[in-house]
């Protein structure tokens, strides 16, 4: 891989300085050691600023011109957009993240794409998911949603969401159980036949999303029958 194109501080002060005409290189280092922008360093200590640093800082001063947001602010919107809840717009603000869309039979339409890198905190995910404390606690010693770090990542929202739907259907999240347990297998039974598997024909694409959509169908196809709603 490529390494990535950096330029010195002076360099950024002369990028930024036809929008930002005040700007100084005291103020750049200003907003690094307020934690607004972490450009790399150089063995020597020199500061490095990528693409991303420059219009990170960028989104900085634009914020603080043309909204008046102080730092506090401008901070948590950072963060809140490092954790996939908003857009790089300045006016935008932190908002509740979207649970995947239902499919026909009301459940989360299934996906096979790489899940964004959302993060959220516990009370965003409750929140999110609309499910409660309670709920959640119950997800997570029941191994259905991850406890490790502080934060939540895209497949927790899926999980939560899909949960706190059956739950207020009545379901309790122990009788949740068994979905993980099968995923589990399903997910062996996929690394299984990849382990053994030939170069995949020509366009039928990334063998391991062909494998797993072949599971889901065939799951569903299983539950369909066992409801009675095969010919549906």
């Amino acid at each position: 891989m490529a390494a990535q194109r950096s330029v010195g501080i002076g360099a950024v002060l002369e990028q930024l300085q036809p929008d930002f005409p005040d700007i100084s290189i005291s103020k750049i280092r200003y907003l690094e050691a307020q934690g607004l922008i972490t450009p790399g360093r150089t063995p020597k200590g020199s500061r490095r600023f990528t693409d991303e640093d420059i219009e990170r800082t960028r989104f900085v001063l634009t914020a603080q011109r043309d909204r008046f947001l102080p730092l506090r602010v401008i901070r948590e919107h950072l963060d809140a957009l490092d954790r996939g809840l908003v857009t790089a717009e300045v006016d935008a603000v932190p908002v509740r993240p979207s649970p995947p869309p239902a499919g026909p039979t009301g459940l989360p339409e299934t996906t096979l794409a790489p899940r964004p890198a959302l993060r959220l905190t516990a009370a965003e995910l409750r929140e999110a998911a609309d499910i409660s404390a309670a709920t959640l606690r119950e997800l997570i010693s029941f191994g259905l949603v991850s406890s490790e770090g502080t934060h939540h990542d895209q497949s927790d929202l899926d999980v939560a969401v899909a949960a706190g739907r059956l739950v207020a259907h009545g379901v309790e999240v122990r009788h949740l159980r068994p979905f993980r347990s099968a995923a589990e297998r399903e997910v062996a039974l996929v690394e299984h036949a990849l382990s053994g598997e030939a170069e995949p024909p020509e366009g039928e694409g990334d063998p391991t999303r062909r494998l797993v959509a072949t599971c889901l169908d065939l799951h569903t196809a299983l539950v369909r029958r066992g409801l009675g709603d095969s010919g549906r």
